[in-house]
């Protein structure tokens, strides 16, 4: 079966970001742009990886705090959709970041988790961390998505 051939509104979020993936022509997503991989797909829990790069830079030569807000915000927004039944879709509604330290543009793994912390029926919240590839924590952050019905 192709991408193309593939009903998503028919899937559960755990089995549509499963499929999307994991499935070669599947839709691209801004994870492609920056060479996100999806590392663990669970109910209610995601983690997602990726390597700076020097193109990642900020004007001090670090790695600019987009790149974090991005992953954060695709870990936590994954791990709400997770949670979600067939055809219920979600945006982010907030975001809100704590960044703890610079990271280098030199090809440095980066991982981030994002967790459920309260799935409603018009909301919900999720909370993320990045880590570089020492185990140190990078930034932090917190989400309210609203979810459509």
């Amino acid at each position: 079966m192709t991408a193309a051939e593939i009903d998503y509104a028919k899937l559960s979020g755990l089995e549509l970001l499963r499929t999307a993936m994991t499935m070669p022509g599947r839709p691209p997503f801004i994870g492609d742009l920056l060479g996100i991989e999806a590392e663990s797909l669970e109910e209610g829990k995601v983690v997602f990886t990726l390597e700076t790069r020097p193109d990642f830079a900020n004007p001090l030569g670090t790695t600019h705090g987009g790149i974090c807000a991005t992953l954060l915000d695709s870990v936590m927004g994954c791990a709400v959709h997770t949670t979600l039944e067939a055809g219920v879709g979600y945006t982010t509604l907030e975001l809100k970041i704590n960044y703890i330290r610079a990271v280098p543009t030199d090809g440095r793994k980066l991982t981030a988790t994002g967790t459920t912390i309260h799935v409603g029926r018009t909301t919900a919240t999720a909370e993320g961390r990045v880590t570089d590839d020492q185990g140190r924590l990078v930034a932090h952050a917190t989400t309210t998505c609203v979810i459509f019905r």
